[in-house]
């Protein structure tokens, strides 16, 4: 598998995660070999992820965003940037709530997929990054 990078740019509103779930479609076309579990544990993560910016950052005029996902034969990573206002976010370990919580499941159910999540703010950008190793033995 040689590195395949691709883009999507997405205003919400109108877009929404659709947008995302369609873009990846065409990432999974383009590396076959990646396999089902890393692909489900990536593009539920990124959802979320995509999710989570569209909810918290779209005030008035909405959010718009720049996703850049990136395969190869070692993994998988996203940068997603949008041009919501800084939040304020700091990003630790997180450990899920408990069950009757009705939010703050985003952020530890993506560490929990992916090895490595990030967050800075570039300018004006917030930009989120995650990456996951590919399962040794995988097609």
């Amino acid at each position: 598998m040689t590195e395949e990078r691709k883009n999507l740019v997405f205003s919400a509103p109108p877009d929404d995660v659709d947008a995302v779930h369609e873009f990846l479609e065409t990432v999974w076309e383009a590396n076959l070999g990646v396999s089902e579990f890393d692909r489900m544990a990536f593009e539920t993560a990124l959802i979320e992820l995509a999710s989570n910016v569209i909810q918290h950052a779209a005030g008035e005029g909405g959010v718009t965003c720049v996703l850049t996902v990136e395969a190869d034969e070692n993994g998988l990573s996203a940068s997603l940037a949008d041009t919501a206002d800084a939040g304020g976010i700091v990003l630790m370990d997180r450990s899920m709530p408990d069950e009757l919580s009705e939010s703050g499941r985003g952020i530890a159910l993506i560490q929990a997929l992916v090895d490595d999540l990030r967050y800075e703010r570039v300018d004006e950008h917030n930009v989120w990054s995650i990456s996951r190793a590919r399962e040794s033995g995988g097609s």
